[in-house]
């Protein structure tokens, strides 16, 4: 369903895109005419900048499709997957800025600051402001919905989309990587020290690097299925049994099915006093765990004795 936060982000992404088309056009020109690596490494950034926001709003119109029969948990994950490509994408092009700035120390080329450091401010403002639009919208609401299964509340759950969050530091890097560049032309400028401009290449190199790996690991550890982060199954456990009714918790599972939806699995063994009151203790622990937890995906199943099968507290 698509809600006006969707709307929001989605013309959002749209104005973003279109800006930092035009940082892309400025720059490869600006490169050219002055010959600066830093310049021209930079547009190369901001080319994947176009490619990840352009990925992230294709993946965030199909994850809002519904459930269908080949699909019975959306296509959540898309937004995930795009994610994981876009942090891909980010480890290849600092790379490839890495190799560009030896042959540059190699064979240095003589570069023209004036043109360099007008491009690059202009860069760096438009960067600005569409790290402005994303920025301030890389979290979505998660709403309640009626399954007998989920969670029956309706309070709302501000959460980090993983999507949207690649292609703000996609765009933040190349922020950075602006303000670096507009380093170099101002010390190329007073000094003539041409080997500056490969040097700051392989400092936004290292920037883009390091923004890659965060993206990657959270996404990986998403599609592997792994406990989202801030949470800890031996804490929920606990909580879980602390209700006078339980008498255990096992076979617990927490993942997350987006980068914006905690799912939980529990079976549950009620203290033999209390085996006829599920519908009651039900209503606790989705209570305990929407208001502790923020989880509201829940499948909770009873059970009369232990099944000791799969991981979470088997006791």
């Amino acid at each position: 369903m698509l809600t006006n936060e969707n709307r929001s982000t989605q013309k959002r992404f749209i104005y973003s895109i279109i800006l930092t088309s035009l940082i892309l056009v400025a720059e490869i020109i600006g490169g050219l005419v002055s010959g600066s690596l830093a310049l021209l490494s930079d547009a190369a950034h901001v080319f994947m900048d176009i490619f990840a926001l352009a990925l992230s709003f294709v993946a965030l119109r199909l994850a809002i499709r519904p459930p269908d029969d080949q699909h019975s948990f959306g296509w959540h994950r898309l937004e995930v997957v795009a994610a994981l490509i876009n942090g891909a994408s980010l480890f290849i092009i600092s790379i490839g800025i890495w190799i560009e700035a030896v042959k540059r120390f190699q064979n240095p080329v003589a570069v023209h600051s004036t043109e360099m450091l007008i491009i690059a401010v202009i860069g760096l403002v438009v960067n600005v402001v569409v790290a402005f639009i994303l920025g301030g919208h890389d979290h979505q609401h998660d709403h309640g919905q009626g399954h007998d299964h989920d969670h029956s509340h309706a309070t709302e759950n501000k959460k980090r989309n993983l999507n949207v969050q690649s292609a703000f530091l996609h765009v933040l890097g190349d922020a950075i990587s602006s303000v670096g560049v507009i380093v170099a032309a101002i010390i190329i400028h007073f000094t003539r020290i041409e080997w500056i401009d490969p040097l700051i290449s392989i400092l936004i190199g290292v920037i883009i690097f390091i923004s890659a790996f965060r993206v990657l690991k959270s996404a990986l550890h998403i599609l592997i299925e792994g406990v989202p982060e801030g949470l800890s199954i031996k804490e929920i456990n606990a909580r879980m049994s602390s209700i006078e009714s339980v008498k255990t918790v096992h076979d617990l599972h927490v993942w997350n099915l987006g980068s914006d939806q905690v799912s939980l699995s529990a079976h549950v063994v009620l203290e033999e006093t209390h085996e006829n009151q599920q519908p009651v203790v039900m209503e606790q622990l989705k209570n305990l765990l929407d208001e502790e937890f923020h989880i509201q995906h829940t499948t909770i199943q009873f059970e009369k004795k232990p099944c000791c099968d799969g991981h979470g507290g088997c006791n």
